[in-house]
């Protein structure tokens, strides 16, 4: 029998289960709105999503790599087209795009033209330090550190902000070296 190829972020997304969009978007609202009541500084809910994200990703990388066969990438931009055309479908039913490579190919943007978690969602005045979105560059962290990759990620453009798309950039920041509890050759 032929070794399994990995699959597409389509074939994933329709297989996969999912729960209605709309109560997804207003449950995540709600969640952003109850931080914004208890927390009161904008900056602060900017972190707690962005740790509630990582605590997200570091478990989500776990289902994404059971269910979508992917392979040990070789690199960081194999990586980051990988999040882009496979992570972001199979979890939000999104595509994303992977640009603006910086020479070293340590740094790009993954492009969002469509946010699902942002349907429904105008950002009143008050909040116009809030990155609504904060989660998703925690995911992407969280995931990346769960395949030895430490990251620094931040959001380049915001559609809720008033630009064309939803910009995250991604910087590799070190390939941590993987340890293992004991030594094979003993």
């Amino acid at each position: 029998m032929p070794p399994v190829g990995p699959r597409s972020g389509d074939a994933i997304f329709a297989n996969i289960e999912r729960v209605n969009a709309e109560l997804f978007t207003l449950t995540y609202g709600a969640i952003v709105r109850q931080l914004l009541t208890d927390l009161e500084e904008v900056e602060e809910v900017n972190k707690q999503l962005d740790q509630m994200g990582y605590n997200i990703g570091i478990r989500l990388i776990d289902e994404f790599l059971a269910k979508s066969n992917v392979s040990r990438c070789v690199d960081f931009k194999e990586t980051a087209e990988v999040i882009a055309k496979v992570g972001f479908k199979m979890f939000l039913g999104v595509t994303a795009s992977v640009t603006n490579w910086d020479a070293d190919g340590t740094c790009c943007s993954i492009v969002l033209e469509d946010n699902p978690l942002v349907d429904f969602v105008e950002l009143p005045d008050t909040c116009q330090g809030l990155y609504y979105c904060n989660i998703l560059s925690g995911v992407v962290r969280g995931a990346l550190e769960m395949v030895s990759m430490k990251t620094e990620i931040s959001w380049i453009r915001d559609m809720l902000r008033g630009d064309d798309a939803f910009e995250l950039q991604v910087k590799l920041l070190k390939q941590i070296p993987e340890e293992y509890p004991y030594k094979d050759d003993e």
